[in-house]
Order: structure tokens, then sequence, then C-alpha cells
């Protein structure tokens, strides 16, 4: 191949990634937006002083021996939710979280993003909570789809994150090429 012939091999080549690029960007720019001011609240969710991320309150003891039934605190919870926010709400549960260390269980609910902290030993309410952090991740991976189109699966999660992952790697490998094909066809040229 002569040096004209792959001079212009190169610049097709940086035509078609900057054409890429381009079209991609464009199309996918509101879900990079969503997906970059989300990850970015979700590394800060620790750090915002209870807005994003609840405070985990603590319990009377640690001991387990002392604490109530899982089933009697899973009770307990239901009541204070229905009770406190809506009779309408599934008790449904996505997990418990057990922090011992804080004497302290955390019941977390599937349809809804409603959360209830009580002390492990009493049933005592600690704390009850919007958990924002949960939806903002639903947002940054695709879950909510899935959620508000009653999807028992979570396929279109999996299609939104593939999408953004190939996207983003394409955005990757066609940026990269663009600057280095500009760099290497400017030091040619000097």
């Amino acid at each position: 191949m002569t040096p004209k012939n792959y001079h212009k091999k190169q610049f097709q080549t940086i035509r078609l990634f900057r054409k890429v690029h381009k079209i991609l960007a464009i199309y996918l720019f509101i879900f990079f937006f969503i997906v970059s001011i989300s990850g970015l609240l979700l590394g800060w969710k620790k750090h915002s002083g209870g807005i994003i991320s609840p405070k985990s309150y603590i319990g009377s003891t640690t001991d387990l021996a002392k604490w109530l039934p899982i089933d009697s605190l899973n009770k307990l919870a239901s009541n204070i939710l229905h009770d406190s926010i809506s009779v309408n709400l599934s008790t449904e549960l996505d997990r418990i979280d057990i922090r011992k260390e804080l004497g302290m269980v955390k019941f977390v609910y599937i349809n809804h993003y409603w959360g209830i902290q009580l002390d492990g030993a009493t049933g005592g309410l600690l704390n009850l909570e919007k958990r924002r952090s949960d939806f903002i991740e639903n947002v940054h991976d695709g879950t909510i789809f899935d959620k508000y189109l009653g999807t028992n699966k979570t396929y279109i999660k999996l299609i939104y994150s593939t999408l953004m992952g190939i996207a983003l790697l394409v955005l990757n490998i066609t940026g990269f090429w663009l600057w280095y094909g500009s760099k290497k066809n400017y030091n040619k040229k000097n």
C-alpha cells in the first residue's frame, strides 16, 4: 500500500469513527446524562447527610439472644408501614438488613421506596425512611423501566445495561481513535 493510499484509508477510518461517535452521542445523550448524574449521586450517597441514603440508627442491644424473632419484627414493621404511610402499600420484602453491630433491623420493600428501621430487641421504631438511594440505583441501572412496566423479570434492565455498556465502549474506542488519528495526522503535516 502506498503512503498516499494509507493516508486516504486512515482519513476514511477517522471520518467513519467521527460519524459513529457523533450518532451514538446524539441518540444516547439523555441516557448518558441520566447515568452520569445518578452515578454521581450514588458515589456521594454515604456523604449526603442522610438526604440520599438514610442514616442507620442504633438499637438498644447487640446481643442477638435478646432480640425478638424476625417474623415478629416483620409483623411490627408491616403494621408501622400501614399505620404510618398507607394501608395500600405492599409489605412484600426486597430484603431484611440485620445490623447486629447497631442492634437494628432494616426492612426494605420491593414495590415502593419506603424502609423501616426497628430496634432488634424491643421492636421499637428507630426510623421510617424514604429510600432515595434505592430509587437512584433503579434509575441508574434501568430497573426503573422493569418496575413501572410491570415486567416480572429484569429483561429491560439487561437490554438497557447492555446497550449503555456497549455504547460507552464504542464511544471510548472511537473517541480515542479520533484523538490519536488527529494527533498522528497533525504530527505528519508538521
